[in-house]
C-alpha cells in the first residue's frame, strides 16, 4: 500500500471492526486491526441482521452470503417446564420484524465472513493489544502514537475502538467516562449437543427466581444454550465481576440446580463445553464517542445490550456511516461530529428498550411466570399478533441511512 494513504489502526476484530476496515478501504485508507485474541474467536450465539443493518449488508454484497450461513431458526417458543408450548412466535419475514429476525446468524460466522472480505485488503494483528495511546492531534507530528503489548510502537492518523463493551482501548483514552449501566440480568452462553429432541425453534422457559433457560439451533449440528438470572445490581458497571471459567460452572450449577426442563441437560453440557461464556447485561452510555483522532464504534461506543436484538445492527450501520463520513470529510473532526449526528438517534431509540425488559421476561415468582406466560400466549393469537409481532421488533429502520457511493 502506498504511503501516503491515511493509515487507521482498529481495536477488534469482531462484527464492528472488520465491517469497518471494509468500507475504509473502498476509500482509500490503509488499515490495521489488532486482536487480542490468538485467532479470530467464531464461538458466541445467534445475532440478528435487521433494517438498516440488513441494508448495509447488501451495499457490502453480503447479504446472500449471511442467508447462506443462517442458523435456521423457525421461530420463538416459550414452554413449560413439562416443554409444552405456551406461546410461539414464527420468524420475521421482512427486513426487521419478529423475536427471530428473517437473517439469523452466529456471531463467529458473521465475524468470519467480514473477515474473509477483508483479508486481502487489512492487516491482520493477533495475539496483541493496545497498551498506549499518545494523541498529538492538532500538534507537530500530527497522528497518533500507539504502544502496543508485544509489538513496538507506532504511529497512525487515526485511531477506532471497536472491541466491546469492556473496550480496553475506550478506557486507555476516555477512562471511566462512559458509564456501563448494568440491566440487572446475567447471561451464560454455550455450545452443547444437540439431540433427536430438538428442532429448530428457540425455545424459552422460565423458572423460578427469575432464571430463563433457552436452547436455539445452529447450521452446525449443535445448540447454543444460555443461562440467564435476575441479579439486584442495576446500577454497577456490567461485566465488572469476573471469574475463573470453573468458578463459572458451580455458580450456574448452584443457581440452576432445581430450574427443571432442560437446565440439567444444558448443566451437563456446560461442564464439557470449551466457549462458556457468561456477562453482566449492560448498555454504554457515553457522552462522547471521539476525542481528538480517537474514535469509538460498535458496542465500545453505544452498546444497546443482547435483549435489544439490534448491537449487530448497530455494529454494521455505525461502521458503514463512520467510514463513510471520513471519506466525505477532510477534517475528521467534522468527520466525527456527522457519524454521531446521524448514528444518535438511531442509538437512543435502540437503548430505549420496552417497559420493564429484561425483568418483564424473567419473572421472580410462579405468578409471575403464569402472568407473563398468560401475556405472551395472548400475544401470539391471530386478533393481538399484531401488537406481539411490535413488543418484540426492534426500531430496526429508524435512520435514513446515508448514501455514500459516490465517494468509493
Amino acid at each position: 500500500m502506498s504511503t501516503d494513504r491515511k493509515r487507521v489502526l482498529i481495536s477488534g476484530a469482531s462484527i464492528a471492526g472488520p465491517a469497518l476496515a471494509y468500507w475504509l478501504h473502498r476509500y482509500g485508507y490503509e488499515t490495521t486491526i489488532v486482536e487480542r485474541a490468538p485467532e479470530l474467536r467464531t464461538g458466541g450465539q445467534n445475532v440478528d441482521v435487521r433494517g438498516a443493518g440488513r441494508e448495509v449488508s447488501r451495499r457490502m454484497g453480503i447479504e446472500d452470503d449471511i442467508r447462506a450461513a443462517t442458523t435456521g431458526e423457525v421461530g420463538t417458543r416459550f414452554v413449560g417446564r413439562s416443554g409444552s408450548v405456551i406461546a410461539e412466535f414464527p420468524a420475521g419475514t421482512t427486513d426487521s420484524g419478529g423475536a427471530t429476525a428473517e437473517l439469523e446468524i452466529l456471531r463467529g460466522d458473521l465475524a468470519q465472513l467480514l473477515v474473509s472480505c477483508t483479508t486481502n485488503t487489512t492487516e491482520y494483528r493477533f495475539g496483541d493489544r493496545i497498551t498506549g495511546i499518545a494523541d498529538n492531534d492538532g500538534g507537530a507530528g500530527d497522528g497518533v502514537t500507539v504502544q502496543f503489548q508485544h509489538a513496538p510502537e507506532e504511529r497512525f492518523d487515526l485511531v477506532i475502538a471497536a472491541d466491546g463493551i469492556g473496550s480496553s482501548t475506550r478506557r486507555l483514552v476516555f477512562g471511566d467516562e462512559p458509564e456501563i449501566r448494568s440491566l440487572g440480568l446475567e447471561t451464560s452462553y454455550a455450545t452443547i449437543p444437540r439431540t433427536d429432541a430438538d428442532d429448530d425453534w428457540w425455545r424459552w422457559y422460565n423458572a423460578p427466581g427469575g432464571r430463563s433457560v433457552t436452547l436455539r439451533p445452529d447450521p452446525h449440528g449443535t445448540i447454543r444454550a444460555t443461562l440467564s438470572f435476575v441479579t439486584d445490581r442495576t446500577r454497577e458497571r456490567a461485566g465488572s465481576e469476573r471469574r475463573s471459567i470453573e468458578e463459572q460452572r458451580r455458580r450456574l450449577h448452584e443457581v440452576f440446580a432445581d430450574a427443571g426442563w432442560e437446565a440439567a441437560r444444558v448443566l451437563e453440557g456446560i461442564d464439557t463445553a470449551d466457549d462458556l461464556y457468561s456477562e453482566s447485561i449492560g448498555q454504554v452510555r457515553a457522552p462522547r464517542w471521539s476525542t481528538g483522532r480517537v474514535a469509538l464504534v460498535g458496542d465500545a461506543a453505544h452498546c444497546a445490550s443482547p435483549v435489544s436484538g439490534m448491537g449487530t445492527s448497530l455494529s454494521l450501520t455505525g461502521a458503514y456511516v463512520l467510514a463513510g463520513e471520513l471519506a466525505a470529510h477532510v477534517d475528521h473532526r467534522d468527520a466525527f461530529r456527522g457519524y454521531e449526528r446521524i448514528m444518535r438517534p438511531y442509538v437512543a431509540q435502540a437503548q430505549q428498550l420496552p417497559p420493564g425488559v429484561p425483568r418483564v421476561a424473567n419473572p421472580k415468582s410462579r405468578l409471575g411466570i403464569a402472568a407473563f406466560g398468560a401475556a405472551v400466549r395472548v400475544a401470539s393469537t391471530p386478533i393481538i399478533g399484531r401488537l406481539g409481532d411490535r413488543f418484540f421488533t426492534p426500531p430496526a429502520d429508524a435512520i435514513d441511512l446515508p448514501d455514500y457511493a459516490h465517494l468509493g
